[in-house]
C-alpha cells in the first residue's frame, strides 16, 4: 500500500526541517550579534539570544512531529494521543507558515509547505481508524466471528434466560426445515 512510504517520507521531512529551522534561526542570531542591529530600541543580545531559543524550541517541535511520523512509519498503524495531536499541530503550522511565506518568501515556499501538508494529512487519513498492520482484519470480522459482536448469538439476539456464547463456539446443527437447533435425542 501507500502508507509506509508516505509516513518515512513525511519522517525524513519533519528531521530535515527540524534541523533547517534550528540552524536559520542560529544564524540569524548570530547575523544580528554581529551587526550590533536594534529594532526599535531593542538590546541586540536579548535579540540574539532570543532567535537562538526559538531556533532550539522549534527545531525539537519539528524533531518531536519527526518522532511521531517515525512512529507511524515503523509500527504501521495510527498515531495515538499525544503523537497524534503532534501531528496534527504540524500541519496546522504547516498551513499557516504556507499562508504567511506567499507574500514574505515566494510561491516556491508556499508550494513546499503545502506538499509538506499534504504529505502530514495523507499521513493522519490513511492510518484513520486503523489499529493493526495493513491487511489485518477487522476486530470481530475474524473466521468463527463472522462479523457478529463477541457474545451475541449467531441467529441473532438473546432470548430471556439464554447466555451468550463464547466467540469460537461452533454453531449447533440445524434441523432441516426449522429456525432453531435440532432436538437433542439419546
Amino acid at each position: 500500500m501507500v502508507r509506509r512510504p508516505v509516513a518515512w517520507i513525511v519522517t525524513v521531512v519533519l528531521f530535515v526541517e527540524a534541523f533547517g529551522v534550528a540552524l536559520l534561526n542560529w544564524f540569524l542570531g548570530m547575523v544580528v550579534d554581529r551587526q550590533d542591529m536594534s529594532l526599535a530600541g531593542l538590546d541586540p543580545h536579548m535579540m540574539s539570544v532570543s532567535s537562538k531559543a526559538a531556533g532550539v524550541v522549534f527545531g525539537l517541535y519539528f524533531a518531536l512531529c519527526g518522532l511521531a511520523a517515525l512512529l507511524v512509519a515503523a509500527r504501521d498503524r495510527s498515531p495515538s494521543g499525544v503523537w497524534r495531536i503532534l501531528l496534527i499541530s504540524a500541519a496546522v503550522v504547516h498551513g499557516l507558515l504556507g499562508a504567511f511565506t506567499v507574500g514574505l518568501v515566494g510561491w516556491g515556499a508556499f508550494a513546499y509547505l503545502m506538499v509538506v501538508l499534504g504529505l502530514i494529512l495523507l499521513t493522519l487519513m490513511t492510518y484513520d481508524g486503523q489499529e493493526g498492520p495493513a491487511g489485518a482484519p477487522p476486530a470481530g470480522t475474524g473466521p468463527e466471528g463472522g462479523g457478529a459482536a463477541q457474545g451475541e448469538p449467531r441467529g441473532g439476539t438473546l432470548a430471556d434466560g439464554e447466555t451468550p456464547e463464547p466467540p469460537g463456539t461452533p454453531a449447533p446443527p440445524q434441523a432441516p426445515g426449522s429456525d432453531g437447533p435440532a432436538p437433542v435425542t439419546s
